[in-house]
């Protein structure tokens, strides 16, 4: 094949994979459990990772799916591996399910279903602000968040808002001080202390005190 040959195939390779994103997209906006089938001898590709962080940026719930397991000769140690990397590689997502197939053999296919049903529930889950209440004095009893410019920052109260995905408010002193890590430790914490994983969980900070505490005043007076 000559150099211009080459080119036009490479362009036409070059479109196809863009119209092949495309299409994911759309599906993905349209879905509320997204699968990503991975080959489980070629997995996280730079593809497979990009799909990925769409699901997640569309705050769809998400499961892997690892398939030509049948080929892979040292099952355990390489699950092992692929969690480790999947934890790595894709950490807005910690806890993400990796469900072993082989479409070919139809193998393992109501585990796909079971963890799909399970990942809807956490998509769709509503926590009592009482335990969220509960949960945020842990954390900052565990671990208190920065002084900046000589001044503690108080996180004061946090509920949920919304659901798919599970949505929450904080309301802290001065939400623009506080550093995304410790945004980041409390998202964490959420999605392990509740077992809110293989879905987004979407924490918005804002200035003020817990809204319902005049509200509560009012109704004692």
């Amino acid at each position: 094949m000559d150099t211009a040959g080459i080119r036009k195939r490479a362009r036409v390779q070059k479109k196809l994979e863009k119209l092949a994103v495309a299409d994911a997209l759309r599906s993905i906006q349209y879905a509320e459990v997204v699968v990503l089938m991975l080959d489980a001898t070629q997995p996280f590709e730079k593809q497979d990772l990009h799909l990925a962080d769409l699901v997640e940026r569309e705050g769809r719930a998400l499961v892997i799916a690892l398939n030509k397991w049948d080929l892979i000769k040292d099952k355990n140690e390489t699950l092992i591996k692929l969690r480790e990397a999947c934890e790595r590689l894709l950490p807005q997502l910690r806890g993400v399910p990796l469900i072993t197939l082989s479409g070919l053999k139809g193998k393992n296919i109501p585990n796909l279903m079971k963890a799909i049903f399970e990942i809807e529930k956490n998509w769709n889950i509503r926590l009592p602000t009482s335990k969220v209440n509960q949960f945020l004095n842990a954390m900052v009893q565990a671990h208190t968040p920065p002084a900046v410019s000589g001044r503690r920052l108080k996180l004061r109260y946090m509920t949920q808002i919304k659901s798919r995905p599970p949505t929450f408010i904080l309301f802290c002193s001065r939400p623009d001080a506080l550093p995304t890590a410790y945004t980041r430790y409390l998202t964490n914490g959420m999605r392990e202390h509740f077992n809110m994983v293989g879905t987004p969980i979407r924490l918005w900070v804002r200035a003020g005190d817990n809204p319902y505490h005049e509200k509560n005043k009012r109704k004692l007076g």
